[in-house]
């Protein structure tokens, strides 16, 4: 059960649907539920069926929408032998037919909402709504699966009632098949790239999470000949867009090559720029784990992130990238305690990168070998039907 199913991909999570249900249906009898419009009633094995909103809530909040899917989806589980939930979009489906059916459900955590309290900006209400789902799903599952090992220690933090034995630790993964190396420069050129300069990437939504605005601030201190471009998904909120978009437009008054690129881009295009990045910035402020980055290492790029989340399991500082340091307020919002301190090193970590093509590429590849041997979906797949046997 999830809110993202192809091809109505927003985020992380849904490439994670997607990909574990690839995997899975060779390996169990998979129904997958999701939001939205219509779908292929057969995708990749999986039997697949989509709910909109009801038309009687089509002007309600975004989070009692969200309830009236649910429930649409739980009359459609009878049968089944385990219901799995991701995100806070579907926990309160899987919850009510744990209930309704006695069967177990098993939740994915690829966020929480106490460590997203900006929500409340886009949400209002609803953010209170949504924190109540989730916790409610969370203390009530009969197992919850940690996208990382930083994500578990969140949960056992902001749900102390949890059992620990009922978290595990399966980390996202990523199909190596699909993204492989691309130097070719057609899409580069198409969207005003110059192949022959050195480039930072940064492929994401414009949420507070993503801390957007801290790497356009590090652009401004990145030595003149360094293009960057931003593949940017839409704000969040018009207030988060506004910031993002003044501090674009100041960034472009200062230097050249700063290429912005909105909406959602074909993969292949994405691969192509990612390839022909000398680095790859993560600025996050909260990140579980961070499936971008292991796309950027899929496709040979050294990554530059802020250690915070799951990010440290994936990204090795000086192999595979640089890890900058991010001292954080302990408030649930991920504000670094010192703003300008964070700027400073992750322009200097990204200076260093690009200013070393030859060791950028290195890193690259060392990158490219660390998702081969330990983040392919068939292990993930794996593990992930052990969970499902432990609860069953």
């Amino acid at each position: 059960m999830s809110k993202e199913f192809p091809p109505e991909i927003y985020g992380g999570a849904g490439v994670h649907v997607s990909e574990l249900s690839r995997v899975l249906a060779p390996l169990v009898d998979l129904k997958v539920r999701c939001f939205g419009a219509p779908r292929d009633p057969v995708v990749d094995g999986a039997e697949v069926r989509a709910y909109p909103v009801p038309a009687e809530l089509a002007s309600a909040n975004a989070a009692v929408q969200t309830l009236g899917v649910d429930l649409a989806m739980v009359g459609d589980i009878g049968g089944a032998d385990l219901v799995h939930s991701h995100t806070w979009y579907a926990n309160m489906a899987g919850h009510l037919a744990s209930l309704m059916y006695g069967i177990p459900h098993v939740l994915s955590a690829h966020s929480l909402e106490p460590l997203r309290p900006w929500k409340a900006e886009q949400l209002g209400g609803g953010y209170a709504i949504s924190s109540f789902v989730e916790k409610t799903a969370y203390e009530a599952a009969a197992a919850i699966i940690a996208v990382s090992d930083g994500m578990r220690n969140d949960i056992l933090r902001a749900y102390p009632e949890v059992d620990p034995d009922r978290v595990r630790t399966v980390h996202n993964g990523i199909d190596v098949t699909r993204w492989e190396r691309d130097e070719n420069t057609d899409v580069l050129e198409a969207h005003g790239i110059d192949p022959a300069k050195p480039s930072v990437a940064f492929v994401g939504r414009v949420t507070r999470q993503k801390g957007v605005p801290y790497l356009l601030r590090a652009a401004a201190l990145l030595p003149e000949d360094v293009q960057l471009v931003l593949c940017a998904g839409a704000a969040d909120t018009p207030e988060l867009g506004a910031e993002v978009n003044a501090l674009i437009h100041d960034l472009k008054a200062t230097r050249s090559g700063v290429v912005l690129i909105e909406g959602m881009l074909p993969r292949r295009e994405i691969v192509q720029i990612l390839s022909n990045a000398t680095a790859f910035a993560c600025p996050s402020i909260y990140e579980p784990l961070g499936i971008v980055n292991l796309e950027a290492m899929a496709c040979g790029t050294a990554v530059v992130a802020s250690a915070t989340g799951g990010i440290p399991e994936v990204v090795v500082d000086g192999e595979t990238g640089r890890l900058v340091a991010l001292e954080q307020v302990q408030d649930g919002t991920g504000t670094p305690l010192d703003p300008e301190r964070f700027v400073a090193d992750f322009a200097a970590a990204l200076t260093e990168v690009v200013s070393d093509p030859a060791r950028a590429r290195a890193m690259g590849e060392a990158g490219r070998r660390r998702v081969e041997e330990h983040f392919s979906w068939s292990s993930i797949a794996e593990r992930t039907v052990e969970v499902y046997g432990s609860v069953l």
